[in-house]
């Protein structure tokens, strides 16, 4: 009888992985992360409906989850430096050319699809991808935590920056500027630059067969349908709640405070769900996530509104943010292997996205129909519901191979 093979070898040191990779999207969530920002400024100085500028965002969400397993796939084949630095790239470019949209077209086309395309190839999927390559098995979902605490970290760090680049250069200019910082992932990318033939591991498998595989297979099925809820509740709450606040006769700066609140714990949160991914059932971990996120978003519509409650929900929302990254991804890997985990980490993203684009544009259509944003909120309790209910079934079982090697990472 056969013995399972040892998790191959890493090629790159662990800590260069985690170091580059957590700068890498430390830098491009932290500068997504203050788009909110930018919606009353732009809006009024080019006299703009907020849908204008949340369709553009939707967009931008959604070629985003079309992008990634392109990206994946690409990463995966000729390795992350080339999507990182591709990406890099474009995300300077759709920074510029945001700044110098005039019409609603455009803006789309800049701030919602080379944007989008950028985010695919200079966030997790790609990162990840590298680390699961590079990391050991018992390690990887403590390395995943990291990483996404890096990305919950600039979150943390750049939206003050950036609220203090609109108020003090205008948002125009801010916007240039984030485009220069944005091509510092070309640097760090060579950091992430994998030997040839890196991602070769025992069992080798087609692209079509893997994707096959994981269409078929009901886990990835409940994972999709819970990201998909992630990317509602997120993208709704980072880009509408400092127009709901404002809304509500809350001064700017509690909006600020309140995103730069959901980037800190943020990081506590995706750690501390990557540390219990090592130690616990991970679809136990999510859909406790899920549910505790349609509880404290029903807590904040019932308290009182005042900068408090908005702190504490910032806290507490922060802390279950982007936490379900670090455990999505770890399953994928666990039952799938590293192979192709960039690709299919993107298509999980992808539905992600979709949730994203619901959520940002819906933000602003239901916003223009009724005048609040009510109806949007009660939807995102409801999905936090059957998120939380959707991710119990998950199982975690690797899926066995005519190679062992694979079913050992």
């Amino acid at each position: 009888m056969s013995t399972p093979a040892p998790t191959p070898v890493p090629r790159l040191s662990m800590t260069q992985v985690l170091v580059c990779g957590a700068f890498i999207v430390t830098l491009s969530m932290g500068i997504r992360h203050g788009f909110g920002l930018w919606l009353q400024p732009v809006t009024m100085d080019r006299g703009w409906t907020r849908e204008t500028f949340a369709f553009a965002i939707a967009v931008q969400n959604i070629a985003w989850g079309i992008a990634g397993p392109v990206a994946g796939m690409l990463a995966d084949r000729y390795g992350a430096y080339r999507v990182l630095v591709v990406g890099a790239l474009l995300y300077s470019l759709g920074l510029v050319l945001m700044a110098l949209s005039t019409s609603g077209l455009a803006f789309t086309g800049s701030a919602g699809l080379l944007l989008g395309m950028a985010q695919s190839g200079t966030t997790y999927a790609v990162v990840y991808g590298v680390i699961g390559r590079n990391v050991a098995a018992e390690k990887r979902s403590w390395a995943m935590g990291v990483a996404a605490a890096a990305g919950s970290f600039g979150q943390f760090l750049m939206v003050p920056v950036e609220t203090w680049l609109i108020s003090t250069w205008g948002w125009q200019n801010a916007l240039f500027v984030l485009g220069c910082l944005a091509l510092a992932i070309v640097p760090l990318a060579v950091g992430l630059k994998e030997p040839a033939q890196a991602a070769a591991t025992g069992f080798q498998q087609s692209v079509g067969s893997a994707v096959r595989e994981a269409f078929a297979h009901r886990s990835f099925q409940w994972l999709m349908a819970g990201y998909f809820v992630c990317g509602f509740q997120v993208v709704f709450i980072g880009v509408h709640m400092p127009s709901y606040l404002k809304d509500h006769g809350m001064a700017p700066g509690v909006a600020t405070t309140a995103l730069a609140l959901i980037g800190l714990f943020n990081v506590f949160g995706t750690y501390t769900a990557g540390w219990l991914g090592g130690r616990m059932p991970k679809r136990y971990i999510l859909s406790g996530i899920y549910a505790l996120r349609a509880v404290v978003i029903s807590l904040f519509l019932l308290a009182p509104l005042t900068p408090m409650s908005v702190y504490i929900f910032a806290a507490t929302m922060g802390f279950l943010w982007l936490s379900t990254v670090p455990p999505t991804n770890a399953v994928i890997a666990q039952i799938f292997g590293v192979q192709y985990m960039s690709m299919l980490g993107g298509f999980v993203f992808f539905s992600h996205q979709v949730g994203s684009f619901l959520g940002a544009w819906m933000g602003g259509k239901l916003y223009d129909l009724t005048g609040n944003y009510d109806m949007v909120w009660g939807i995102a309790i409801a999905l936090g519901v059957f998120a939380a209910l959707a991710n119990l079934p998950v199982r975690e079982e690797p899926i066995p191979r005519g190679q062992p090697a694979v079913a050992a990472a």
